[in-house]
């Protein structure tokens, strides 16, 4: 058993551990990202039917966040303890938290396979399928969901490797994937003429692929936390807080989809496609903005847990510094940029002038907010690398379900402008009430953690 890298998150200097580890977690993120438009860029291609099949591979979205949510719920919250584990020298709980982890993820692939065989069909049409797509998503999702547990795994325990400090590993998981479904996309879509089911048949592989290089590693001797045999049996003083601490990133991946669902709805009732169109766009790009701010907090959360696991609170505290520095540094930039040049933002997404001209105004009041965004994404995160489950959990509430949903439907009723840009603005305001909640709170709770530590 190889501990040297993880010895490493309690010994080497913050800042360069910090970066070290992030710097592959964000280019494991862009890589993923780069993964799912290649797949829809081959599917789009198909002759005559492309543009219905990339609408009916669209739909099937939803039901492929909620698989990756699932995998958040169980590795989000076990990754961070295991780390919290190993810097307390306590490798038994640490390895009974892996454990536990494989057999929550299989028993849960189990169940969602089951469910997305069955109900597949009346899911998707709940989330937008029509006459004309609902055959393709259909194709697409029935041999997907075959594949659930190869995801559920990738996803799961990759998150592992990361906590042990093992990110160029956990990167190339990504990587790996990424690449074998690069080159079976056109084998199978074009060269045997399977089309969609044949995109679906090239990801699930990939999962595979990734999911084989995963488990080797895990029970590898390069590993600190190895899977074994013993700790597979479910322990609820294992699993269960867990689970607690897992729901928050749970949360804020299942509801994406229902957050879409709330903005266009309200946009198509006082605007137009046109409204709709942009919204796509916005959140498009705000989902491919925000991928740094999540690669810093991958990158920095095992070197938080460790450390807090072994009570060294300088260390805890110069970590959680570089990375809120970092964190609203680069959204400052970001928001600089949104706010000065909209139009470049939209552009990478669609040419046609009339959209360019209101997503770009648009984009300005969505972003307007973004500037204060990295104290709430490092203030966050940090509660869950400290395994603070209750208040990152209110959080996520707060943000999306407490906020951002009732504020869709009620800014428009009290902006005295369009109503259309009242429902724009529901965002910065969410995110503005958001950050300053996060901040009152962690400003009290971190400290109260940190002097725990000092008087233990």
């Amino acid at each position: 058993m190889n501990q040297n890298q993880t010895e490493e998150l309690g010994t080497k200097s913050v800042g360069k551990l910090l970066f070290t580890l992030s710097a592959p977690a964000i280019a494991a993120q862009i890589i993923n990202l780069l993964y799912n438009l290649v797949d829809r860029m081959y599917i789009g291609h198909i002759k005559d039917i492309g543009d219905l099949a990339l609408t009916g591979v669209g739909v099937c979205l939803p039901l492929i966040m909620i698989i990756s949510a699932f995998a958040a719920l169980v590795s989000m919250g076990a990754a961070p303890r295991s780390s919290i584990f190993l810097g307390k020298n306590d490798m038994e709980n640490a390895e009974k938290t892996l454990g536990n982890s494989v057999s929550l993820l299989t028993i849960i692939s189990i169940i969602l396979t089951i469910i997305f065989q069955i109900f597949s069909k009346d899911m998707l049409m709940v989330f937008g399928a029509s006459e004309n797509t609902i055959n393709y998503a259909l194709d697409y999702i029935k041999i997907y969901s075959l594949g659930t547990i190869f995801v559920q795994f990738t996803l799961g325990l990759n998150a592992f490797i990361s906590a042990e400090g093992f990110a160029k590993i956990s990167m190339f998981t990504v990587l790996i994937g990424a690449i074998c479904n690069i080159i079976l996309d056109p084998i199978f879509i074009f060269l045997f003429n399977m089309g969609v089911k044949g995109a679906a048949l090239a990801t699930i592989i990939s999962q595979a692929i990734s999911m084989i290089w995963t488990l080797s590693f895990l029970t590898g001797k390069k590993s600190t936390l190895r899977i074994k045999k013993e700790y597979l049996k479910l322990d609820k003083n294992i699993f269960l807080p867990s689970i607690a601490l897992g729901l928050a990133p749970f949360i804020m991946q299942s509801t994406e989809s229902l957050i879409a669902v709330c903005f266009n709805s309200s946009l198509l009732k006082y605007g137009n496609d046109l409204a709709v169109g942009s919204m796509t766009i916005l959140t498009s790009v705000m989902q491919f903005a925000m991928l740094p701010l999540q690669g810093l907090t991958q990158g920095a959360q095992p070197v938080i847990s460790f450390n807090y696991g072994a009570k060294n609170a300088k260390r805890v505290k110069d970590a959680f510094r570089i990375l809120l520095i970092s964190c609203v540094t680069y959204s400052t930039i970001l928001w600089a940029l949104a706010m000065l040049f909209p139009s470049a933002f939209v552009l990478i997404f669609n040419n046609k002038p009339e959209l360019v001209a209101f997503a770009s105004k648009a984009l300005r009041i969505y972003m307007a907010v973004c500037l204060i965004f990295g104290i709430q994404v490092a203030c966050q995160q940090t509660f869950i690398a400290l395994g603070n489950a209750k208040t990152s959990l209110f959080l996520a509430l707060l943000r999306k379900i407490i906020l951002l949903i009732p504020l869709i439907y009620i800014m428009p009723h009290i902006y005295p402008g369009d109503k259309t840009t009242g429902v724009f603005m529901a965002e910065p305001v969410a995110d503005l009430i958001a950050v300053t909640t996060t901040a009152i709170m962690f400003l009290f709770q971190f400290r109260k953690s940190m002097a725990s530590l000092k008087n233990s």
